[in-house]
């Protein structure tokens, strides 16, 4: 049972990263449950696809018709391929309003797992802002609220919890895509009952592993990973480079794969959020949730190669 106050210290941390250790099974790789890599929520048991869809920036497209059409293939095909978590925020522009437009025009959004965030520095204004994030997406609850980089959170987090209580969302978190507020969240996490945070972390922006994920096992935290690519720097930076030889073994068919199984391989985390405008990159995503996913030594071994390119 987690406590309502908790102060972190060198020895909870160590005993959060024995923990996730313990989650991982030994050998190079292990491979994915029936198929699919699908990750348990620990505040219920829940599990979820562990490649989700974030919708900053992608999704922001108004009313143009070409660039929706575009953004309902990536839709369909993220439902195709087993989706669950789709990300979004009042923060990014009209987002929202596309989501709920297209997601009816698309099927197989019954695995649909959907988080959003509250996002206004005025208190009062969270509850109204999060009723029109449900009138925009058509929805009478939540799978996920969150408080967007922990903005009023203090505050909002009181309304959150009652509107979990109440029943107008299933789970609550924070999120922070700032590596210099993660003091800050980690504050947030060792203090209140959240179900998710959300924070980045990907092969070469590693600093989440010296506190944030520790204590998120050891809290029972899920984590939602932001930014795997550094939005698209990451792929810029390696594409026409040679995979290893042995990409093959962590099931990594190209680029996107790759960077998404490092993330994956570690056991704190629950679901990372790529984003994309494109339909086949979407798929390419989406691939990292079969076959096996690589162990402590594994991912040692992708940190020297990419840090070698």
């Amino acid at each position: 049972m987690r406590s309502d106050r908790f102060a972190p210290t060198r020895r909870s941390v160590l005993a959060g990263l024995a923990a996730a250790a313990a989650l991982a099974p030994a050998g190079a790789v292990h491979a994915a449950a029936a198929g699919r890599d699908l990750r348990a929520i620990p505040s219920s048991g829940e599990r979820i696809p562990a490649i989700g869809m974030g919708t900053w920036i992608t999704f922001n497209v108004g009313d143009d018709a070409a660039l929706r059409a575009e953004r309902r293939a990536v839709l369909q095909a993220f439902f195709d391929a087993g989706g669950g978590m789709i990300d979004s925020s009042p923060m990014y522009g009209s987002a929202e309003e596309v989501l709920g437009a297209l997601l009816p025009q698309v099927s197989g959004t019954g695995t649909l797992f959907s988080a959003t965030k509250v996002w206004t520095p005025v208190f009062e204004s969270g509850p109204e802002q999060m009723a029109e994030s449900r009138r925009l997406w058509g929805l009478d609850r939540f799978d996920l609220m969150q408080v967007h980089n922990l903005v009023d959170w203090e505050e909002h987090l009181e309304t959150l919890k009652a509107d979990k209580a109440a029943g107008r969302a299933r789970y609550i978190g924070a999120t922070t895509s700032h590596g210099r507020r993660h003091g800050e969240l980690e504050t947030v996490m060792a203090r209140e009952p959240l179900d998710f945070a959300q924070f980045t972390y990907n092969i070469l922006d590693r600093a989440a592993e010296r506190r944030l994920l520790p204590l998120a096992a050891e809290r029972g935290i899920a984590v939602i990973v932001n930014r795997p690519f550094r939005r698209k720097a990451l792929i810029r930076r390696f594409e026409g480079k040679p995979l290893p030889d042995w990409a093959g073994e962590v099931g990594a068919a190209n680029w996107p794969q790759f960077l998404l199984k490092f993330i994956l391989g570690h056991p704190a985390v629950t679901c990372a959020i790529p984003a994309t405008t494109r339909a086949e990159h979407l798929r390419e995503n989406m691939g990292a949730l079969a076959g096996p996913v690589p162990d402590e030594a594994m991912r040692r071994r992708m940190i020297a190669y990419v840090e070698g390119l």
